[in-house]
C-alpha cells in the first residue's frame, strides 16, 4: 500500500496547478451565458485504485473515476459550486486550495460550467473505515425558537454568552497524556497557560480529557483551578449573575436542542430575530439522552428521534432537569449576523448552505473540501445523492464516513433532520496531484 504524499509534494504539486490556472483566462464570467471553456489542471487526476492510509487510523482513501460515484452525471452541481464558493475566503488561504479557489471564484454559477470545474479539477477519493465503505449519516438544522430579548412570563429561559469566570487553557500533548497536576496562569479574560509560575493548582485527572482534547476549560476556585460548571450545574443556576444574557427561550425543551445544533435564530414577539453562534462550550463530552432514555424504559429506542424526544419531555416536565443532565456537555453563544439565505457560520469559518454543507470529522476531512455522499432521504426514502462541501465539525461526528449534514433553518429542516440517521458512502473530492492526508 502507498504511503501519503510528502507535504513537499503536495505544495509543489499546487504551485504548478496554480501557476498553470493563473495564465488560463476563463471564457465568461460569473453570471454569463453559454459556458463552453473549461479550466484545465496541470496535473492529470489520480488512476483510479490508489489507497492511502491515515498513521495510525484505520480509515483508508481510494481514488475513482467520476463514472464511479453514484449518479453523478444526473447532478445538478450549481449549488454545490456556491457552497464551495462560499468557503474560498477561508480555504483559499492554503496553498493546495489557492488556484483552485482562485478558480471558483470566477466560474458561473451555472450546472454546465459547474460540472467542467470540478471534474478537470478534481479526484473523488472513496473513503473507509476498518474495512467498509459504509458509515452513518445524520442530519442538523439550524433551529427557530421563539423568546424575547428581555425576561417575560413566557421567556424565561436565558441563553448565556461566555461567563465571566470562564477560562480556556491549551493542553499540550504531554499534558494530555501525561495529566497530574500543574500549574495555571489566568492571562486574560477568559484565557489561561499553563505554566510553571502559574498562580492556580489544577489535577488534569480531574477534568474530562480525552485523546482529542486541545485545552481544558474551567474556573478558579480558592487557589485551584478546576473544571467548568456541568450542564446540571448550570439549569440549577450556577450562572446567576457570571454570565452575559443573550435572549431568553420560551421553551426549555427547545433551548437543549439548539445547544445540540450549536446556532440558532430567537424570534421576538415583534417579529425581529436574533441570531446566535457557537462561542464556546464546557469541555464536557456530548452523551445523548436518546439513550439514556432509552436505557430507563422512558421511550424505545426507535423513539428516539428529535421529535419523539421533544413530545415525551413535554408530557414529562417532572423528568426534564433528569434528562437534560444526563448531557453534561453545555455550549455558550454570540449574536451573529449575516444574509437571511446563508446559514450560521460552520467551523471552517464560512457560512453554510442549507442542503449543501456538512458537520465531518476534520481529522480525516479536510475542511472546505467538497464531498459527495451517497445515502438515504429521511422522508422520502428514496436514494439522496449529492455534492456538498465539509464546513463544519462536530463533537459527536467521528469517523471518515462520518457526516452530519446540514438541512438549512426553521421546522420543515428541522423535521427532516431530526429523522435522519442512514447509512451511506462518503467521496472525498481533491485537487489533482494533492492526495489526502491525516489532519492532527
Amino acid at each position: 500500500m502507498n504511503t501519503v504524499t510528502s507535504t513537499r509534494f503536495r505544495l509543489a504539486a499546487a504551485l504548478s496547478l496554480a501557476v498553470l490556472l493563473s495564465a488560463c483566462p476563463t471564457t465568461k464570467p460569473i453570471g454569463g451565458g453559454p459556458y463552453t471553456g473549461g479550466p484545465k489542471s496541470a496535473l492529470p487526476p489520480t488512476p483510479p485504485g490508489q489507497v492511502y492510509g491515515t498513521p495510525g487510523q484505520a480509515v483508508r482513501y481510494t481514488s475513482a473515476a467520476f463514472s464511479q460515484v453514484p449518479d453523478w452525471s444526473g447532478q445538478s452541481l450549481k449549488n454545490s459550486l456556491l457552497s464551495f464558493q462560499r468557503g474560498c475566503n477561508q480555504l483559499g488561504n492554503k496553498m493546495q486550495w489557492q488556484a483552485v479557489c482562485q478558480q471558483a471564484k470566477i466560474t458561473p454559477l451555472n450546472d454546465q460550467a459547474a460540472r467542467l470545474f470540478f471534474e478537470n479539477l478534481f479526484t473523488p477519493w472513496q473513503l473507509s473505515d476498518n474495512g467498509s465503505n459504509s458509515g452513518t449519516v445524520t442530519g442538523y438544522y439550524e433551529p427557530v425558537l421563539l423568546g424575547d430579548t428581555h425576561p417575560t412570563a413566557q421567556a424565561r429561559f436565558p441563553i448565556y454568552g461566555i461567563p465571566t469566570d470562564f477560562v480556556s487553557v491549551p493542553l499540550s500533548d504531554d499534558n494530555r497524556i501525561r495529566k497530574g497536576q500543574v500549574r495555571v496562569a489566568v492571562t486574560g479574560a477568559n484565557q489561561g497557560v499553563i505554566s510553571g509560575n502559574g498562580s492556580y493548582s489544577a489535577n488534569l485527572n480531574a477534568f474530562p480529557i480525552t485523546d482529542r482534547s486541545r485545552s481544558i476549560k474551567g474556573r478558579v476556585v480558592g487557589n485551584q483551578f478546576v473544571p467548568y460548571y456541568t450542564r446540571a450545574e448550570i439549569n440549577a443556576g450556577a450562572l446567576n449573575g457570571k454570565a452575559p444574557i443573550l435572549a431568553y427561550a420560551n421553551d426549555a425543551v427547545e433551548l437543549f436542542f439548539l445547544h445540540i445544533q450549536g446556532s440558532g435564530r430567537l424570534q421576538t414577539p415583534s417579529g425581529q430575530f436574533v441570531r446566535l453562534g457557537y462561542a464556546d462550550k464546557n469541555e464536557y463530552p456530548f452523551k445523548s439522552v436518546a439513550t439514556y432514555m432509552a436505557g430507563k424504559g422512558y421511550l424505545p429506542l426507535a423513539q428516539t428521534n428529535m421529535q419523539g424526544i421533544k413530545a415525551w419531555m413535554r408530557q414529562n416536565p417532572s423528568k426534564l432537569a433528569e434528562v437534560l443532565g444526563q448531557n453534561p456537555s453545555y455550549v455558550f453563544f454570540r449574536t451573529t449576523t449575516g444574509a437571511a439565505d446563508e446559514g450560521p457560520i460552520g467551523a471552517l469559518g464560512a457560512p453554510l448552505t442549507g442542503e449543501y454543507s456538512a458537520a465531518v470529522d476534520k481529522h480525516h476531512v479536510e475542511l472546505g473540501a467538497p464531498i459527495f455522499v451517497a445515502t438515504t432521504h429521511p422522508l422520502q426514502n428514496k436514494p439522496h445523492n449529492r455534492l456538498i462541501v465539509a464546513q463544519d465539525t462536530g463533537s459527536a461526528i467521528k469517523g471518515g464516513v462520518r457526516v452530519d449534514y446540514y438541512w438549512g433553518y426553521g421546522d420543515a429542516a428541522g423535521e427532516v433532520a431530526g429523522k435522519m440517521k442512514h447509512p451511506g458512502q462518503v467521496w472525498l473530492l481533491l485537487p489533482n496531484g494533492y492526495t489526502p492526508r491525516y489532519q492532527p
